[in-house]
């Protein structure tokens, strides 16, 4: 598998931002992980991407940008469409949802710079949004975002036949989403897929639409990683990306620690959905702070709150990197499982209880972590974390911190 980092954890929204924060944190990381090359899953705000991907001189400035540091990129976030670190993100991440062509131009954007940034002979990934938030949705909206999607289906295929170069749209469930789980997205997407090679009018293309595995939505719907993935290959979908992330566990919600523990994660910024596995099935809140208001407490939660993977959180809180172990190496027994794109995902440094000192050497310990226990890069690769902490502020290590 290749393995990245996404930058959608830097706030930079314009080329000279981007440029700024790949020297500042990408080279650095690169070089204290220990690596020739590093693969970087470039997060393009809308506007941004319309400038690349109409622009040659824009874009072979990224080219060099990336090149000076040691950076290549196989796979882009087509998530946040823009403003992903804007004081209140919340709902707002959903926007314009799978019924807007704004989507679907989006993401073709992303996928033409895309096309001309992959290195010889490689294939591209881009991860998206499963169709919108929950509410509203109706039927017509659930016709409508199939049509767009076999729009961008079919300019992808276009896109191979003009460049010769393969990207793959990833759609990524996530809890509260009309796609919230995995089996939600391959209910809805195995009966809209073409099936025989060629797209079909109307239909999205098989070829070139699967399933992003995000760890850590998937922990926080308390799915059986394994099955999950099985159920994907058994519908013949592809699982082009993984978003290698790792969400909160508590096991006893209803501690006074525990809850004193979980608050701290309740910042403003992004929406925390939390799920309590009940006898009776799994509840959901929408984010903690409803949580901690009012979802039942004598079950085990999970936090959607991505957690830097190789820091432990302090008892009585957990992390669910378990859960991306056993779904990564459930993708690689896929017959492609192994042209996955592996990236990692802890766009929430900034808003971590007590911030973090070093964002690189943050970065480097958590590709260090994923080299050594997701892909076996390291003599003890059987799960034990293979670098030391990332250097963080006295509160975030009490709060995060093995």
């Amino acid at each position: 598998m290749d393995l990245s980092y996404c930058t959608n954890v830097h706030p930079a929204e314009d080329l000279d931002g981007v440029l700024d924060q790949l020297a500042r944190y990408a080279g650095p990381a690169r070089r204290a992980a220990g690596l020739d090359r590093l693969g970087v899953g470039l997060w393009l705000p809308a506007p941004l991407a319309r400038q690349l991907a109409t622009d040659d001189s824009a874009r072979e400035r990224l080219r060099a940008g990336l090149a000076v540091d040691g950076l290549e990129v196989r796979t882009i976030n087509a998530f946040p469409y823009t403003a992903f670190h804007a004081e209140v993100v919340k709902l707002d991440v959903y926007r314009p949802d799978w019924t807007d062509l704004r989507r679907a131009e989006y993401t073709l954007d992303c996928a033409s710079v895309l096309a001309d940034l992959l290195p010889e002979g490689a294939d591209g990934s881009i991860s998206t949004l499963p169709l919108a938030w929950r509410t509203p949705w109706t039927t017509d909206d659930d016709e409508r975002a199939e049509a767009v999607l076999a729009i961008v289906s079919a300019g992808l295929r276009e896109l191979r036949g003009r460049t010769g170069r393969t990207i793959r749209l990833a759609i990524e469930p996530e809890p509260g989403c009309v796609l919230d789980t995995v089996a939600d997205v391959v209910a809805w997407l195995a009966p809209r897929l073409s099936r025989d090679g060629a797209a079909e009018p109307g239909r999205i293309d098989g070829e070139f639409v699967g399933i992003c595995l995000d760890a850590c939505h998937l922990a926080v719907s308390f799915a059986d990683p394994e099955a999950a993935v099985r159920a994907v290959g058994a519908a013949g979908i592809r699982i082009p990306k993984i978003q290698a992330s790792a969400a909160l566990h508590v096991e006893s919600p209803a501690d006074p620690d525990a809850r004193a523990a979980l608050r701290e994660f309740a910042e403003p910024r992004y929406l925390h959905q939390t799920r309590a596995a009940t006898a009776a099935g799994v509840v959901a809140a929408d984010d903690l702070p409803e949580a901690l208001d009012g979802l039942p407490d004598d079950a085990p939660w999970r936090v959607h709150f991505h957690v830097p993977l190789h820091l432990a959180p302090a008892a009585p809180l957990a992390s669910t990197t378990d859960v991306l172990r056993r779904a990564v190496a459930a993708v690689r027994e896929l017959p492609d499982g192994d042209t996955a794109h592996l990236d990692v995902e802890t766009y929430t440094w900034a808003v971590l209880p007590g911030g973090v000192d070093d964002l690189a050497k943050g970065i480097a310990a958590e590709l260090r972590w994923a080299a050594g226990v997701l892909l076996g890069d390291a003599e003890d690769g059987g799960g034990a974390p293979v670098s030391a902490p990332a250097s963080a502020s006295a509160s975030a290590v009490e709060a995060v911190a093995s």
